[in-house]
């Protein structure tokens, strides 16, 4: 915020805002982040409305971690690791490609030295991590093209703010040393992986011990936190270890965490993830005015060059890659060809097309130093112009389409009949769970445990089994399970 800005006023009409904004997507049935980033938008330039900056620190350091953390913990661990190749090389190999593609492009059509050019293309080549998901859980996604997607999204942040360290380090030397350079990014790599994962087990070591849930929560909400800032300041990005941590957590938190805590922190996190999430949209929007100085400086058809030129390049490239990383490799001799068949072509095409930006490339742009050996940094304005003019194209443009392009590529049938089948195991493993109760009762029944408790609860476990049963055997034609949830509250209301 502005040092003139009233901080806690502007905070609560930000969050208030956000609040109010998610009514109205409801009703429009419109993507939230989308209507709070046209809000934004709009608001940015309305007379009598305080200049709001966005402090680039206060993103990456409070309002980034719990984001990626939560992501990370939310994730399945089984599908990251199955699905690691298509992560990796759309987290790394993707963000690299289109750096170089958007470099080129700065400087052969827009004159910008290769230097510079390295810096927007490190800017805009991470899609974010929180935009798309936002949109994609709202849609019948088949659960790869999300697992990859959000695995990507949790990666490519570590990969493209390196690649901006670098690239601003050789802005101000004139050179980069390539062999210092890739061996220091793999030293980050390796170092904040180990820290992420310590942290992990440390972490749910003393939330087992503490075996509180009050105490719990304090901890878990500390942990993305200190798990981030801590390589930050070492001169990492605190990224990979963020999401390491949430990964282990995932992985490992049901063997100590205990059920009721665990119920008490998807209410917790879902609220912290929702009001940031708000926030951040909010106020990408609302750099708009920031970004409209640009104008001052840069003509028109410059301008709009620049935008279209980069825009293109960065929708593009991600196509090519994607298509080259899935099938090229398919293609190759024997022993380097991959022997997993390959994913229908649709499938690549959605991934391609979710190539949304967000608020890491705007803080990252934020985040350029206005000035270099005491004279301006060169071209600040037109990459900060560029990178809401991204933000803007595929969060608006893609995003929107993202429903009729998921239709058109006979994915939404897919992906319900996912949501179907996966329906169906789980009231399978239901049925399986009070097979083993009833089981269970056998023996204590045996065992010489009271008949009249034995009986009462073998009536409950064969009711509850002939409501799953009914359930697994309709269950393509209707819920039951939801319609019993319905009748429930009413009775609940009835009681109260």
């Amino acid at each position: 915020m502005g040092p003139v800005t009233p901080l806690l006023p502007i905070s609560f009409g930000v969050v208030a805002t956000s609040a109010v904004a998610a009514l109205v997507a409801r009703r429009l049935r419109l993507p939230h982040s989308i209507v709070l980033v046209v809000l934004g938008l709009g608001l940015a330039f309305v007379p009598g409305l305080p200049r709001i900056v966005l402090d680039p620190q206060l993103v990456l350091m409070l309002l980034l971690p719990p984001l990626l953390y939560t992501s990370g913990v939310g994730m399945s661990w089984r599908g990251f690791r199955a699905n690691l190749r298509p992560i990796m090389l759309l987290a790394v190999g993707c963000v690299l490609f289109t750096a170089f593609a958007v470099a080129a492009t700065a400087h052969f059509v827009l004159g910008m030295p290769w230097s510079v050019g390295f810096v927007l293309g490190a800017v805009v080549s991470p899609p974010d991590a929180v935009a798309p998901m936002a949109i994609a859980r709202r849609l019948a996604v088949p659960s790869r093209i999300l697992t990859v997607l959000e695995g990507e999204g949790l990666v490519n942040d570590a990969t493209a703010l390196i690649l901006f360290t670098f690239a601003l380090g050789a802005v101000a030397s004139g050179s980069v040393s390539l062999p210092r350079a890739g061996a220091t990014f793999a030293a980050i790599i390796v170092g904040e992986l180990a820290f992420g994962l310590f942290m992990g087990v440390a972490t749910l070591r003393i939330r087992k011990w503490a075996d509180d849930p009050q105490v719990e929560m304090a901890f878990a909400l500390l942990t993305p936190f200190a798990t981030f800032w801590i390589p930050e300041m070492l001169g990492g990005s605190g990224v990979l270890a963020t999401v390491a941590a949430g990964l282990y957590v995932s992985w490992n938190g049901p063997r100590f965490i205990a059920p009721a805590t665990r119920l008490q922190g998807f209410f917790v996190w879902g609220l912290v993830v929702y009001l940031i999430e708000g926030v951040v949209f909010l106020l990408t929007g609302l750099q708009a005015r920031t970004v409209a100085e640009s104008f001052a400086e840069h003509g028109a058809f410059e301008l709009s060059l620049a935008a279209i030129a980069i825009c293109a390049a960065v929708i593009v490239v991600r196509f090519i890659w994607v298509f080259s990383a899935t099938y090229l490799p398919r293609m190759l001799p024997m022993p380097f060809r991959v022997k997993e068949p390959a994913p229908p072509w649709q499938y690549s095409f959605m991934i391609g097309f979710t190539g949304i930006r967000g608020v890491v490339s705007l803080v990252a742009a934020l985040s350029i130093p206005l000035t270099l050996d005491g004279e301006p940094f060169p071209y600040r304005r037109l990459i900060l112009l560029v990178t809401f003019s991204v933000i803007l194209m595929t969060l608006v443009g893609q995003g929107l389409s993202l429903p009729w392009v998921l239709r058109r590529l006979g994915l939404a049938d897919v992906g319900l009949r996912e949501a179907v089948d996966a329906k169906r195991r789980e009231v399978a493993a239901r049925i399986g769970g009070v097979d083993a109760a009833l089981s269970r009762l056998d023996e204590l029944e045996r065992d010489g445990a009271p008949p009249p408790a034995i009986a009462s609860l073998r009536r409950h476990q064969l009711d509850r089994r002939t409501h799953l049963a009914a359930t697994h055997i309709d269950l393509d034609e209707r819920n039951p399970v939801a319609e019993d949830a319905m009748l429930q509250v009413e009775l609940v209301e009835a009681e109260r």
